[in-house]
């Protein structure tokens, strides 16, 4: 099994298949980025299936499917499809925008997908243009697809920015009410160029739960696949909403998670650069035991914690190289 020197054990991974997306939201994909990694360089699908096997062997058990915008990568069904037949794999979500899901909903349903983390800052449609880059239409109508499938549960994401969206929670709520829908609050992350940019629009979730106190009852409730998240029902609703914290309030002590970029390196933190450079080793010949035992001794380098907002960021990539 595979556990860090803090005694956490890792049984989730966060796969990026692209570190591309169709959307250019500013706080992780900043307009002005150009460089990405070239197709050569990405994992193939044997590649990505060999790997994940490795991972499942010493114990990972949940898997999700991540970017930049994962629905962008044209092999994606067939990713999905042979990881959920992995030995061990117990769960695979996906971590998308939605733009695309109307078209896929059903055909990674069907692969093996059963849960689904959409991104939504804003239902005003000037508003999410100016976030985004892009169009809302499009979002809803994925949202609406998946729910057709069967797809659950569905969490959406809302990154909070004061005096950008921060106005907006009360009628997030409500949509998700409306939809049964699971609605979870993030708050910006100082990572790369365009999360220092967001940081400028930084709000504590502690004053979005001291505002939502006056209106609504909270109660503590537990979610599946809860992560970071710190969840609370609704009044007598069945509406569940979370708030993750990596900044006013870290969650590392339950870190039980990695990263695998689309280039095959694997991030033990998301707030810190060291990373281990796996696809060479599968391209120069590496057994599966090798593999194996480069991973456990990655895991031994886990850091206990990040530290955002207490030391300047030193990391220059884009939130979408690893989906968050």
């Amino acid at each position: 099994m595979l556990s860090d020197t803090f005694g956490r054990r890792i049984e989730y991974l966060r796969l990026s298949v692209t570190d591309r997306c169709d959307f250019r939201c500013f706080y992780c994909l900043p307009r002005s980025h150009r460089t990405f990694e070239t197709p050569d360089d990405w994992l193939t699908t044997d590649e990505v299936e060999r790997l994940i096997a490795q991972f499942a062997a010493l114990g990972v058990k949940h898997v999700r499917l991540t970017g930049g915008e994962p629905l962008v990568r044209k092999e994606l069904e067939d990713i999905a499809r042979r990881i959920a037949a992995l030995q061990g794999i117990e769960e695979l979500s996906l971590s998308t925008n939605a733009s695309r899901l109307s078209q896929f909903a059903g055909p990674l349903s069907d692969a093996g997908v059963t849960r689904l983390n959409i991104s939504l800052d804003s239902l005003n449609e000037k508003k999410f243009k100016t976030i985004t880059g892009s169009r809302l239409q499009p979002v809803l109508e994925g949202i609406a697809s998946a729910q057709a499938v069967g797809l659950t549960p569905i969490k959406l994401n809302m990154v909070i920015m004061r005096g950008i969206n921060d106005d907006e929670v009360e009628s997030m709520i409500e949509y998700c009410m409306e939809r049964g829908l699971t609605l979870r609050f993030i708050e910006t992350m100082p990572v790369g160029q365009g999360g220092l940019s967001a940081s400028e629009h930084y709000m504590p979730l502690s004053e979005i739960e001291a505002r939502l106190n006056k209106r609504y009852k909270l109660q503590p409730a537990a979610m599946r696949g809860s992560g970071p998240a710190r969840y609370f029902q609704i009044d007598d609703s069945d509406l569940v909403i979370g708030f993750i914290t990596p900044q006013s309030q870290h969650f590392c002590a339950t870190c039980n998670r990695v990263r695998v970029s689309v280039s095959g390196d694997l991030h033990l933190c998301l707030g810190q650069e060291d990373k281990l450079a796996l696809r060479p080793l599968m391209r120069e010949g590496a057994t599966d035991a090798d593999i194996q035992a480069a991973i456990h001794s990655a895991i031994a380098r886990k850091p206990e914690r990040h530290h955002f907002g207490e030391t300047p960021t030193a990391i220059i990539r884009p939130m979408s190289a690893l989906g968050g």
